[in-house]
């Protein structure tokens, strides 16, 4: 029923942004992104009870809780830097958007770099070489 509410909410704020661009096209800006940053921030409580059940399955399983953070923080680099790069969409920056998107690949292989590190390590170990 949530989506309902978030779905109605975006189209009354794309009908008056419409409404506004062609009188005062930065106001039509502003409802735009204060409207995604309200969605989002009405949603961003609501990770943590999806990570508590997360880190749960892992414990139970005997996971490496080391690599279900790397994972959980390249998720949500990921999230947020598309939340981010679509803003900037919308304000009309799509190169900046861009970048955003290129800074956020960066921090996840820099995240990755220790688990693809390990990989490696027991590749080399199941073939017989030794590092």
């Amino acid at each position: 029923m949530e989506i309902l509410q978030v779905v109605g909410f975006a189209l009354v704020a794309a009908v008056l942004a419409v409404a506004l661009r062609r009188e005062k096209p930065e106001i039509a800006l502003l409802v735009g992104l204060g409207t995604g940053a309200l969605i989002f921030l009405a949603f961003a409580g609501k990770i943590g009870a999806v990570l508590t059940v997360i880190e749960g399955v892992a414990q139970r399983a005997g996971l490496n809780l080391l690599y279900l953070e790397v994972l959980l923080k390249i998720v949500g680099i990921a999230y947020l830097a598309e939340f981010g790069a679509q803003l900037c969409r919308d304000a009309g920056e799509g190169a900046l958007a861009v970048k955003v998107e290129f800074a956020a690949k960066i921090l996840i292989l820099l995240l990755a770099l220790p688990v693809i590190l390990n990989l490696l390590d027991l590749l080399l170990q199941l073939v017989g070489i030794k590092r």
